[in-house]
């Protein structure tokens, strides 16, 4: 009895550290999408490819990217940490851009991809991949469940994680040599991108994130 007691008067102070971890897990991580609008954010082209339903943020429709250009930061980010809940239907295709701007329509040329691709065939390279720099062959999460992506921009380090597994830590060189297309795909600053790839790819984001580094 003497035992049970002591624990039970140990629970609230249990439950304050647990709090305190909790706060500090989440301190300086600001918001990107508040799960109503599109407010804070412009696409380069097809504005019908991108919708909020559920509270989540949709892609689907054809090639186009969705820019975030709100007041955080003033949308230009140099190092930072981002995460956001992602799913996937069976052969999405999707990214998440970095270190970015929208130069209207057409693809991304200037900053970094991180790939989001489970099961489309025609791409090899698959979720986690730093795309065209450190591509991965294999997935580590399925479709239709919800994960978390991870990415950090420190210096001249990159690391994207799934579910808090490193999946890619990777340092950029002095004068790195991409090829011809990539040449922007180095770290500058700049803003996140998201990408609709196809018209059956369906792709959805929550609980988007970022938390700037000094």
């Amino acid at each position: 009895m003497k035992f049970v007691r002591f624990a039970l008067a140990l629970l609230p102070l249990f439950a304050l550290t647990f709090s305190t971890w909790a706060f500090e897990d989440e301190k300086g991580w600001v918001s990107l999408f508040d799960g109503k609008t599109l407010k804070g954010w412009e696409a380069n082209e097809k504005p019908e490819c991108f919708q909020v339903k559920e509270g989540n943020l949709f892609l689907q429709g054809g090639m186009a990217h969705l820019f975030y250009i709100g007041e955080v930061e003033k949308h230009d980010f140099k190092n930072f940490e981002f995460k956001a809940e992602v799913k996937t239907a069976p052969s999405a295709n999707s990214g998440i851009f970095f270190h970015t701007e929208n130069r209207g329509k057409g693809g991304v040329k200037k900053g970094y991809e991180a790939q989001i691709n489970n099961t489309f065939v025609k791409d090899l390279r698959k979720t986690a991949s730093l795309v065209d720099v450190e591509d991965r062959l294999e997935s580590p999460v399925k479709d239709d469940e919800w994960y978390q992506y991870y990415i950090m921009v420190k210096g001249k380090q990159i690391v994207i994680k799934i579910n808090g597994k490193t999946i890619v830590d990777y340092t950029e060189i002095e004068k790195p040599v991409r090829k011809k297309g990539r040449e922007e795909r180095v770290l500058t600053h700049g803003t996140f991108a998201l990408q609709a790839h196809d018209a059956d790819s369906k792709t959805w984001f929550r609980n988007i994130m970022v938390k700037p580094l000094p």
